[in-house]
Formats: structure tokens, sequence, C-alpha cells
């Protein structure tokens, strides 16, 4: 089994942005916005998500990440949402990831699991320290 960390990172938050994807204690994805605009460490957060369930490719894993948020969003917020048409009052922020990641995990065999972040954890303390690094533009 895959075991992934994943962590996003904007500084300012919002301005520029990274995201980073760690297995076996090496970064295989980082990468930033794709418009290259600047972008938030919520939206990072689900594009390293996302990166991590693309990296599986539908093999079995585990996904690491800091984001509670993201969790919830991908395993019961975004069920209500899509049986709404994509819909909640007030709208939903960052449609275009959250559509996306859901849609990966959904087809995935894949388990997401929460870390505190910050807090000593080798592989989600590796994934900060990559995610800064990909805002300033390392890319693998």
């Amino acid at each position: 089994m895959l075991t992934y960390y994943t962590d996003g990172s904007a500084s300012p938050n919002p301005g520029p942005g990274g995201y980073a994807v760690i297995l076996d204690k090496q970064p295989v994805a980082l990468g930033t916005e794709p418009s290259g605009e600047q972008t938030t460490n919520i939206r990072m957060e689900g594009f390293a998500i996302m990166a991590a369930l693309k990296h599986a490719n539908g093999a079995e894993c585990k996904v690491y990440t800091d984001s509670e948020f993201w969790i919830n969003v991908i395993t019961k917020w975004s069920l209500t949402w899509e049986a709404n048409g994509w819909q909640k009052k007030g709208g939903i922020k960052n449609l275009d990831i959250v559509q996306e990641v859901c849609r990966l995990y959904r087809s995935s065999h894949a388990t997401l699991v929460w870390v505190r972040g910050h807090n000593g954890d080798e592989g989600n303390e590796l994934a900060d320290v990559w995610a800064n690094k990909a805002r300033e533009g390392a890319r693998v």
C-alpha cells in the first residue's frame, strides 16, 4: 500500500502558493495554482490531495493530510452538494477543485487520514517543507 503525505502553502494567504506530495520521504509532486494567480492555503491543500490521488493511479493508498477541512469536503459535505446539483446556499467555494478531487477520490482505493499539522510527524513536516519550496518555485 502506498502512503502519501500532502500539504499546501500560501504566503501571505492569499498570495503565492505551493503544494507537495511526499512518498517514501521524497517529493513526487510539487506544484502551484495552475492559473499562476494568487491563491490560498485551502486551494493548495486541495491540489495536494488531488495530486496524490492522481499519482496513486487507482492503487490502494493512504493519504495523510493536516486539512480536516478537505477530508470533510470529500467524505461528507460534497455528498449533499452533489445530490443538490453542486449547489448550496451561499455557493461552494473552490468548486473547480471540489468536483475534481471528489471524482478522483470516489474512483480511487484511497483512505484519507487526518494528522495534526506542525506536531512532529515526519511525513507531515516533510510535506510542509516541500510545499513551501513549491511556493518558491521548486518542482520535481
